[in-house]
């Protein structure tokens, strides 16, 4: 898939499932996000950059931590997380953090995960939670985050683990099945063992540590696990351009798909998380 194609797909795709994200999505993964952000042992007056931030959660947890002396910039491929994320931000900075203390600046801007517009050096920290595996460019993405952080700037970030973890991974064969191009090519590629690793030292950082973690995804009904996955993830805009019967078709189908893991009214879906870490020499 063309490069410039693939980019229109995440950034309109992710503009129709901001809603449904911010639903079903946040809930479940806003502890992991901030897993993520605490692995960054970020400082009071550092400077962050969260990318692919979405509603803005790692970036209001990091603003939380560097406090009014730091500074934090979140940046995403979509307009509409943007405004989300900078909506919440503006109530976070009106009633400070969660012990009502003043949190640090928070600026988000629509950039792709290979561009952020930063200078060299300019942050002391980057985050990416559930995001890397967007990239249209995963070299220019690794190389981006080294050529932003400062010397001795660290870097954290989590993606999804391998496909035969995730429970839900059927998903994207099903909706595949009635699309020309496959919606999210190598969705799990880096969730492997020692990919994270490996593009992380090609960047130049170092002192990488990598630990997979099995989590379990929880959502109340089959109405929450369709809108979480049909309408809140990588494959919205596909779902949104179906006519009602192949919507029907692929509900039924993603339901068989995670049947084995629903106890009563509501799922338990088994998932895997890759955290990894590095530092920049």
């Amino acid at each position: 898939m063309q490069a410039s194609l693939f980019r229109r797909i995440q950034r309109y795709g992710w503009d129709s499932a901001s809603d449904a994200y911010d639903r079903e999505w946040v809930p479940v993964l806003e502890h992991l996000t901030n897993d993520c952000v605490d692995r960054a042992r970020l400082r009071s007056g550092e400077r962050v950059l969260d990318l692919a931030t979405g509603t803005g959660i790692a970036a209001l947890r990091a603003a939380r931590i560097v406090g009014v002396r730091g500074a934090v910039t979140g940046v995403d491929i979509s307009e509409r997380m943007v405004a989300r994320a900078a909506q919440s931000a503006k109530a976070a900075e009106a009633t400070g953090g969660t012990d009502r203390a003043p949190i640090s600046p928070l600026v988000f801007e629509r950039r792709d995960l290979e561009a952020t517009g930063a200078g060299d050096g300019a942050f002391d920290a980057v985050i990416a939670a559930f995001g890397l595996m967007y990239a249209v460019d995963r070299q220019a993405a690794f190389a981006e985050m080294s050529r932003v952080l400062s010397p001795g700037g660290r870097a954290s970030v989590c993606v999804w683990g391998r496909r035969q973890a995730c429970g839900w991974a059927e998903v994207f064969p099903i909706v595949d099945a009635h699309v020309k191009s496959e919606v999210c090519p190598l969705f799990f590629s880096l969730g492997a063992p020692g990919a994270l690793r490996l593009w992380f030292e090609k960047s130049g950082l170092v002192d990488v540590v990598e630990e997979s973690l099995p989590v379990t995804l929880c959502w109340a009904s089959p109405d929450n696990a369709c809108a979480a996955m049909l309408e809140g993830g990588p494959v919205a805009l596909a779902w949104r351009r179906f006519a009602p019967d192949i919507r029907a078709e692929v509900r039924r189908a993603y339901l068989a798909s995670i049947e084995p893991y629903r106890r009563g009214t509501h799922y338990e879906v088994p998932s895997e998380i890759v955290f990894a870490t590095a530092r920049k020499p």
